[in-house]
């Protein structure tokens, strides 16, 4: 997928252009189905497909105001911060049917990027609330986050898309999953 013809497609859809959309998800189908799929791997209780979670995805993505999205790494950052988001409000909704449940929480000490979870769905609601609350305390190191772990970028990558060296993207990296494994770890 080239990176210019993304950003071409999705300025052009974001201004309100029928066509683009349909030129854009074969571009872009696979790489949301990876991302996708990371989310899915190892969940058979899961009622959304890897499927549905592309489209609704590529739906939020395409309503982006027009310039929005700078470049294919943002793109796939903007597509795993949508797919988190997808999930945390469906098990928000399920939880809710349930009346709370038990909550388990996600143990970081083995987190592979692009390998999200084997995990409920209280478990999606409490990485996505961790990874607020680190937002609102170091937005940088929750971007690393996001384009590492939900977005499957490489550290080259997310150093790149973000304008800081590897070594600063490593540090963060580390610094980012202990603060998480601390966060999630309490009751």
């Amino acid at each position: 997928m080239s990176s210019h013809d993304v950003t071409r497609l999705l300025h052009l859809a974001a201004t309100g252009d029928p066509n683009a959309a349909n030129e854009l998800l074969p571009l872009v189908y696979e790489r949301l189905r990876a991302v996708a799929n990371g989310y899915f791997r190892g969940r058979a209780d899961q009622t959304l497909q890897p499927t549905a979670l592309v489209h609704e995805a590529f739906l939020r993505l395409v309503a982006q105001e027009e310039g929005a999205i700078k470049d294919r790494e943002h793109f796939s950052a903007v597509a795993a911060t949508a797919m988190r988001q997808i999930l945390a409000d469906r098990a928000r909704r399920r939880g809710a049917q349930k009346r709370g449940g038990d909550r388990e929480r996600i143990a970081l000490e083995d987190v592979q990027a692009a390998d999200p979870k084997e995990s409920d769905d209280a478990d999606l609601v409490a990485l996505h609330e961790a990874l607020e609350k680190l937002e609102a305390i170091d937005p940088r190191r929750a971007k690393v986050i996001e384009l590492r772990f939900l977005g499957g970028l490489s550290v080259e990558a997310t150093a790149r898309h973000l304008n800081v060296s590897e070594r600063t993207v490593e540090a963060d990296w580390r610094a980012a999953r202990a603060w998480l494994k601390t966060q999630l770890g309490a009751s």
